[in-house]
């Protein structure tokens, strides 16, 4: 036996790490790093030195601190997680910096002033587990700090950490604070709540993970999930969960059972897409998220011209997993091939990566792509469609557009070209919808098409959207409240949900509900700061309420980002029924607006 002494010591640790950090420093290295060495300086390690921590290393993105009482871990945790929610109001959703942070009390080793040990093991593998913008502790934890610090934690039941033996029982701390526009909410990072499952079979499709070693083949693992998800979502028998709430979890390490409590969700498929030379293989599992049973397993290998058939027999194959009496049939498996041109679709994918990201120069780079698509198949709907979104898109958001009424006319003409095309397309007749309702006067028709899109894709969110959209600007405001509501059950944590948000908002001032409308427009506003029509109803709604000066100060954000906002311009910008139109004018008149 070896006599050397080893230190050890009862210690609480607290582990923390930024969230999907590869993506915000791929997007901007220097000033993610900028921002964190920032942030460190300024909270994180204020805040571990006033509750008496010792930072034992930074780990580049990420740091782990030890404590001699865990009570201080986790009045730590909290108060850098409130101060990162206040910090991140303003910063826009794309470049927040999250952290996400785990705790636990148990033995550790110390050696050269570094830590080792179960103790150390056990945070880091609770912070991996943790929410971005939460904090996670362990049993051990939770039992000392219990009544001893105001926090309200959940149970996550026994979680299985990696490299950890035997299964631990895991707790997450409830966090509140205050949202943006001064309007109050549940919580700032709140940990979204378990949603009900839906009656009939339900299921998120996670991002494919790209085995081709090539990061630039991503766009075609993410096309290739899309594809899967719209053959999906054409079964009616099937609840299926909108493609950009299945992407938030795109690059993380994700638990199953969390994606599925948190996209309220009795299925989950996974799996992996590598694409070499002109081969492709895909793989796939589905996975019963309430018992962690795996239901169906297999992989799929064939030529480059096959993908089309390769995804319908992995769609097909989860219907027959997850339901053996749905008929293949039922899913109207995918032989549709959208282009019979590779390169053209090949165009489209990429657009669509860069149409998500919502910026203004990444909107000019899809309006590029997707007309190299149409250039290469002048019969290609969906690139059509898309185009013809993506121009209502740069007009509608302020300042994108050099020549709004050329974007509106374009709009409108490839949306006309997409529906002369492909009138049968959920796809098709959501996005050309969606185009006309920005561009052009053409409501009702965009309203007749939206709910044909519905009716064939009853899991579509674009529709149920911007069908929303249609209904509000029309005047039936219930039913528009219905269909946005519906939007956000399919894709609750879609990046483009802010959308369904700024629609309910609307559809509540013109009910005459301005909480609830300045809620919504207050959530819009969390996911885009700049986005323009959520500020007019948040507006609106300070306007109408009385609170006047609240109003005025809004009135002064949306001119400098929309100078040419008048209150005449009201009918060409939305196209509302007299009486709502009335109204909105009135309140943008006591706001400040000029004439």
């Amino acid at each position: 036996m070896s006599g050397e002494h080893v230190e050890r010591r009862l210690a609480a640790i607290l582990a923390a790490d930024v969230a999907g950090s590869c993506r915000l420093i791929g997007i901007d290295e220097e000033g993610t790093l900028a921002q964190l060495k920032a942030l460190r300086k300024t909270l994180f390690d204020p805040k571990v030195s006033d509750h008496r921590g010792r930072i034992v290393k930074n780990t580049g993105d990420g740091a782990l601190v030890e404590f001699g009482s865990v009570v201080d871990a986790v009045r730590c945790a909290v108060e850098i997680q409130r101060g990162m929610a206040e910090h991140n109001i303003d910063v826009p959703e794309v470049k927040r910096i999250e952290f996400r942070i785990g705790i636990h009390v148990g033995d550790i080793i110390i050696e050269d002033h570094d830590i080792f040990g179960d103790g150390v093991n056990i945070a880091a593998r609770l912070e991996g587990i943790a929410e971005a913008g939460g904090v996670c502790m362990s049993d051990d934890a939770y039992r000392q700090v219990r009544g001893k610090v105001e926090i309200a934690c959940d149970d996550m039941g026994q979680q299985s950490l990696k490299n950890i033996a035997d299964p631990m029982r895991a707790w997450r701390v409830r966090l509140t604070g205050q949202t943006a526009l001064g309007v109050r909410s549940g919580s700032a990072v709140r940990q979204p709540q378990a949603l009900p499952l839906p009656e009939k079979p339900s299921i998120a499709v996670l991002p494919f993970e790209n085995m081709s070693g090539d990061p630039e083949q991503e766009y075609f693992a993410d096309g290739m999930v899309e594809e899967i998800i719209t053959a999906l979502s054409r079964n009616h028998q099937l609840f299926v969960i909108a493609r950009n709430s299945s992407f938030t979890f795109k690059g993380r390490a994700v638990d199953i059972k969390r994606v599925a409590r948190d996209l309220g969700v009795r299925y989950v498929l996974e799996g992996s897409v590598r694409k070499s030379g002109n081969r492709i293989r895909i793989a796939g599992q589905l996975i019963d998220a309430t018992s962690g049973a795996h239901l169906w397993a297999d992989r799929y290998d064939g030529a480059l011209e096959d993908v089309f058939e390769l995804q319908d027999q992995v769609a097909a194959s989860v219907v027959g997993a997850i339901a053996p009496s749905l008929t293949q049939a039922e899913i109207e498996r995918a032989k549709r091939k959208p282009t019979n041109s590779l390169d053209a679709y090949d165009y489209y994918l990429r657009g669509l990566a860069a149409h998500w990201q919502y910026t203004r120069d990444a909107t000019d780079q899809a309006v590029g792509l997707y007309e190299q698509a149409i250039a290469l198949d002048p019969q290609f709907a969906p690139a059509y469609a898309a185009l013809a979104a993506a121009f209502g898109m740069r007009k509608t958001w302020g300042g994108w557009s050099t020549d709004p009424a050329a974007d509106a006319s374009r709009a409108i003409a490839h949306a006309k070209s997409a529906l002369r095309l492909g009138r049968q397309d959920p796809l098709v007749l959501a996005a050309s919808a969606t185009a006309l309702l920005t561009s052009s006067d053409e409501v009702e028709l965009a309203d007749s098409l939206l709910d044909e899109a519905v009716r064939l894709d009853p899991n579509g969110t674009s529709g149920w959207m911007w069908g929303g959209w249609a209904k509000m600007m029309l005047g039936d405001h219930q039913t528009a409240i219905s269909y946005l509501q519906r939007a956000l059950r399919l894709s609750p944590l879609d990046p483009r949900i802010f959308y369904a948000q700024v629609g309910l908002a609307f559809a509540y001032f013109f009910l005459g509900n301005y909480e609830e409308g300045l809620t919504y427009a207050a959530a819009a506003s969390r996911h885009h700061p700049d986005y323009v029509p959520a500020l007019r109803v948040a507006m609106a709604c300070k306007a109408l309420s009385g609170n006047i000066e609240a109003a005025q100060k809004l009135w002064r954000q949306v001119a400098l980002l929309s100078p040419s906002d008048r209150v005449s311009e009201t009918r060409k910008r939305t196209r509302l029924r007299d009486q709502d139109l009335a109204k909105i004018q009135e309140a943008y008149r006591l706001a400040g607006m000029p004439e």
